[in-house]
C-alpha cells in the first residue's frame, strides 16, 4: 500500500509541477508577488496530496518565535518536504540555494524572478561575498531569508558540519536568527521514493539575537537545531497534525 500511495503522489507531484510551470509563464513578466502567489498555488495541493494519498500530515510549533520583517531562518534540512513547506509558511521570503537549481529550464527562471539567492558552492570567498550582498538587499526590503546551514539534505541519524555561510550572514545582516528543527526525514527520506504515513513536526525555536561572536553563535545554533531535531525524531510517528495551524498569517 505504501508503494502504491507513493507512486500516486509522485505522479501528482510531477504532473502538477509541470502544469504550474507552464501555466504561470506570463507571471514571469510581472511583479515578484505573482511568483509567490504561484508558489502557494503550487505548494498547497502538494502538501494536501501528501495527507490524502500518503497519510503524511504536519504540524507547526513555535510560530510566536518568528518575528515580523527581516529575519534569518536557519532550518534543519532532511527532506524535499522542507523546500516546499516554506512557500506556505512565509510570504515574499528569499531562499539561499545552490546555483545549479537556477539552471533548470523554465523552473530556474521562477527562482531568479522570485529574488532568491543562488550560491556557487565551489566559488569560495567571492561566492560568499556575493551571497552576503544579495542577502543584505533582501533584508533591506524586510524579507525573511531561509538558509539550510548544512547545505544539503541530511538523514536524521547523520550530521554534517554547518557551512560558514550562515555565520557570515549572521555577522553581516545584524538581524535575529530563528533556528528551525524538524523531523521530516523520518517520513520522507533523502532521495527516497517512499513516503511513510505520520505527522511531520516543524518547530521554530527562540531567536538568537545579533551580537555574538562567530564561534559562540555557531555553537548555540547547532546545539539548538540538532538537539531539538533529535527530540522530534524520537516522538511518536502519529499525531494530530493537520494544515490549519501552519497557514496562520499566510
Amino acid at each position: 500500500m505504501t508503494a502504491l500511495r507513493s507512486l500516486l503522489f509522485n505522479g501528482f507531484f510531477y504532473g502538477w509541477t509541470a502544469l504550474c510551470v507552464f501555466a504561470g509563464l506570463p507571471l514571469l513578466l510581472g511583479p515578484r508577488a505573482g511568483i509567490y502567489y504561484l508558489g502557494r498555488v503550487w505548494a498547497h495541493p502538494i502538501i494536501a496530496a501528501l495527507g490524502i494519498l500518503c497519510g503524511l500530515r504536519y504540524r507547526v510549533r513555535g510560530r510566536e518565535n518568528l518575528p515580523d520583517g527581516a529575519v534569518l531562518i536557519a532550518a534543519k534540512h532532511q527532506s524535499a518536504w522542507d523546500t516546499i513547506i516554506f512557500s506556505i509558511l512565509l510570504w515574499d521570503h528569499s531562499f539561499v540555494l545552490k546555483q545549479e537549481l537556477t539552471r533548470i529550464p523554465l523552473f530556474g527562471l521562477y527562482l531568479i524572478r522570485a529574488g532568491l539567492i543562488p550560491v556557487d558552492r565551489k566559488g569560495g570567498a567571492k561566492a560568499l561575498r556575493k551571497m552576503v550582498a544579495a542577502a543584505k538587499a533582501a533584508a533591506a526590503l524586510g524579507r525573511p531569508i531561509v538558509i539550510f546551514p548544512e547545505g544539503t539534505r541530511v538523514a536524521p541519524e547523520q550530521h554534517r558540519p554547518y557551512h560558514p555561510g550562515v555565520a557570515a550572514l549572521y555577522g553581516q545582516l545584524q538581524v535575529p536568527v530563528v533556528p528551525v528543527a524538524l523531523n521530516s526525514g523520518i517520513f520522507w527520506r533523502r532521495n527516497s521514493f517512499w513516503k511513510r504515513p505520520g505527522t511531520i513536526t516543524l518547530e521554530f525555536l527562540p531567536p538568537i539575537e545579533p551580537g555574538l561572536q562567530r564561534r559562540d553563535f555557531l555553537a548555540r545554533l547547532e546545539t539548538a537545531i540538532e538537539g531539538r531535531s533529535r527530540a522530534l525524531a524520537a516522538e511518536p510517528a502519529g499525531g494530530d497534525g493537520g494544515f490549519a495551524d501552519s497557514t496562520r498569517g499566510s
